[in-house]
């Protein structure tokens, strides 16, 4: 289903753009060389683009990651020519003036192709810390001030051969000093052992309470294909084991409680709760158990589930959450991932209830990261009796 929908869009892509291009520039050069050799780019992606479709069963996926940043390096800069193009046009019409508007278009071309580039070369490392508050009048008064690191979607297997950009993400996430460290799923893409080269990276993750993860939809390995169901959940098994010999210690629909003195705070994390066509295993209830009365915190990597569940169903105060990726790129402050998910990056409130989507440290599909920066997320909780939040991005 992804890679339908992957494939429309770029067929839509590549055609539109050539179409105007060619009808405004093209058909009137007189060297016929150039016109026929002016559609062959984009008739190959797309015959690639049938191969990947018709053959997606054994096309590997780093394959598949090379072939969308290339036909984003081609296709997304011919369509900001189109538009710059459209809009020269009609400031000269409307003007009355020529105006040299392929030249004039060509530049913003340029330089997105250029964004692009850097989004496919470092933007995936292109690690940022986000600084954020929550306020609550609930929060107990040893709380305040109390400050939780968050990573998410880390997807081990994608940075295979790449440790050492791994290892600057940690030291950064080691040079805030938390008091607590979490993960909210999504540590690798489909297979356990895709984060054996990272373990004495990973393992280096600190905080004063220590570090807490949750399993997300791709740590249960329903993205590849297994001999037995039970081959499948013995690698869940094996990833619950690898984490906690990490020293990250799993939250399976269960939950800890943190102390500050003669105060303390509940920390929850369920399993995933996904609509479908993602597992949900999540059981709130039992994860909650034991701590009516207190201030919850609690991770959940899907965060459909916040408005689904934990809203109606709860009195959570906070929820962290991963998944969306904010789809990997985000332009100008907008991103199409809003179309799939009302949450998906940042903070929101609910009548003072929060819900913080990570966009993820890692990438999965393609391996690039355009606006949608690898993020780092440190939450400093408050106490107040306004509810309010800020957020600065450093």
């Amino acid at each position: 289903m992804i890679l339908l929908r992957v494939s429309l869009f770029f067929i839509v892509l590549l055609l539109l753009p050539d179409w105007y291009i060619y009808k405004a520039y093209i058909r009137h050069q007189s060297n016929k060389l150039w016109k026929q050799l002016f559609g062959i780019p984009s008739a190959s992606l797309l015959l690639v683009l049938l191969i990947f479709i018709l053959f997606k069963d054994s096309i590997q996926q780093h394959h598949f990651g090379t072939y969308l940043i290339i036909t984003l390096c081609i296709a997304v800069p011919k369509a900001v020519f189109a538009l710059f193009s459209l809009l020269m046009r009609g400031i000269s019409n409307l003007l009355r003036i020529r105006l040299p508007h392929g030249w004039i278009a060509l530049l913003p071309a340029l330089a997105t192709f250029g964004y692009i580039l850097f989004g496919a070369v470092r933007g995936k490392e292109n690690f940022k810390v986000h600084q954020v508050t929550y306020v609550s009048p609930d929060l107990p008064d040893a709380f305040d001030g109390y400050r939780i690191l968050q990573l998410s979607d880390i997807h081990s297997g994608s940075w295979k051969g790449n440790g050492h950009a791994l290892q600057r993400a940690i030291d950064l996430c080691n040079d805030q000093h938390p008091d607590l460290a979490v993960f909210t799923g999504d540590l690798v893409n489909s297979r356990a052992d895709e984060m054996t080269e990272f373990v004495p990276v990973l393992s280096q993750l600190r905080a004063k309470d220590g570090v807490f993860s949750v399993l997300g939809n791709h740590d249960y390995g329903t993205y590849t294909r297994w001999e037995s169901e039970l081959d499948r959940i013995a690698n869940v098994d094996s990833l619950i084991v690898r984490e906690n010999r990490m020293g990250w210690q799993m939250l399976m629909n269960s939950h800890r409680i943190l102390h500050r003195g003669n105060d303390s705070i509940a920390l929850a994390g369920v399993e995933n709760s996904g609509a479908p066509p993602f597992p949900d295993y999540a059981n709130l209830t039992q994860a909650l158990q034991g701590t009516e009365g207190m201030f919850k915190i609690l991770l959940s990597h899907d965060p459909t589930h916040w408005r689904r569940e934990i809203l109606p169903e709860s009195d959570v105060q906070l929820t962290l959450s991963g998944h969306t990726h904010d789809m990997q790129i985000r332009l100008f402050g907008f991103s199409f991932s809003r179309f799939v998910y009302p949450e998906h990056c940042g903070m929101y409130l609910e009548d003072g209830r929060g819900l913080y989507v990570n966009v993820g440290l890692g990438y999965v599909l393609f391996p690039m990261r355009l606006g949608a920066w690898p993020e780092i997320t440190l939450i400093t909780l408050r106490r107040s009796s306004i509810q309010s939040i800020k957020t600065n991005k450093q």
